[in-house]
């Protein structure tokens, strides 16, 4: 429970098995009594929980459940050596397009608002936004993330009908992205890419517990760089040419002496 909630979790909720064969009796759990029979059945099925497992799982938002059990997995993986070695490559796909912010009270981009939806999809944009589906991927190797990108929208209704989903309105959009969903009315082929992280793979590559261990000039936590001493004060005459004045805090008699 204490680990969890490093990531948020308020509580870790728990299923012993003791005797898989025997039911709901041969199952031991504080939390046993508050949950119904098709439920607990449910958890076992799903699970695919044998004579000996012990199940862990949680409720919150789902963001909240996945990453700290997720992590809690892995670090049961390395506690128990359970963890595979060697490299195992995968493509993460399915993302969401939208999730939404309780603080804002609106829709927001998962990846970007330009990432395209899955066309199967595009109806999810006027029904049920958040069950649609980006065409969005990444390449995870060993559970770091290599690299990762879109296909983009190509349609300037799709890329409008998004704009508004996010809490942009049209007058806010033709201001900022107006050149973009003008060019997109003339005909635009589906295109996308992908972009790769030669520095994490070298880090992968040397077993290197930090991606700062193999560049050449890393910044340190307050990113600054010791290397060229950056960032440094700006003369008079660099600040003049950019049309930046610089306002100094009054300070009192007693703050000068």
């Amino acid at each position: 429970t204490k680990y969890v909630s490093i990531y948020g979790a308020r509580g870790l909720a728990y299923i012993k098995v003791n005797d898989i064969d025997a039911g709901r009796e041969g199952l031991q759990s504080p939390i046993l009594k508050f949950l119904p029979d098709d439920v607990v059945e449910a958890i076992m099925q799903r699970t695919e929980a044998t004579t000996g497992d012990l199940v862990f799982f949680g409720a919150d938002k789902a963001n909240i459940v996945n990453e700290a059990l997720g992590a809690l997995r892995v670090k049961l993986g390395h506690d128990l050596d359970l963890v595979q070695h060697g490299w195992q490559p995968l493509w993460v796909v399915a993302f969401p397009m939208f999730e939404w912010d309780d603080k804002s009270d609106r829709w927001t981009a998962l990846h970007h608002p330009f990432t395209a939806p899955r066309v199967s999809d595009l109806e999810l944009l006027d029904t049920d936004p958040g069950k649609c589906l980006s065409r969005a991927y990444d390449m995870v190797l060993n559970g770091t993330e290599l690299g990762g990108g879109s296909m983009r929208i190509h349609k300037s209704d799709v890329q409008s009908k998004v704009f508004e989903l996010l809490g942009i309105d049209k007058e806010e959009a033709n201001d900022k992205f107006g050149f973009l969903l003008e060019a997109l009315k003339f005909g635009c082929p589906p295109h996308g890419g992908l972009a790769f992280g030669l520095d994490r793979l070298a880090m992968l590559m040397t077993g290197s517990a930090s991606i700062r261990d193999v560049m050449a000039f890393p910044k340190t936590q307050s990113a600054s760089c010791l290397l060229t001493s950056a960032p440094s004060a700006v003369s008079e005459p660099q600040l003049k040419e950019l049309n930046i004045r610089l306002r100094k805090l009054p300070t009192t008699e007693a703050e000068a002496k």
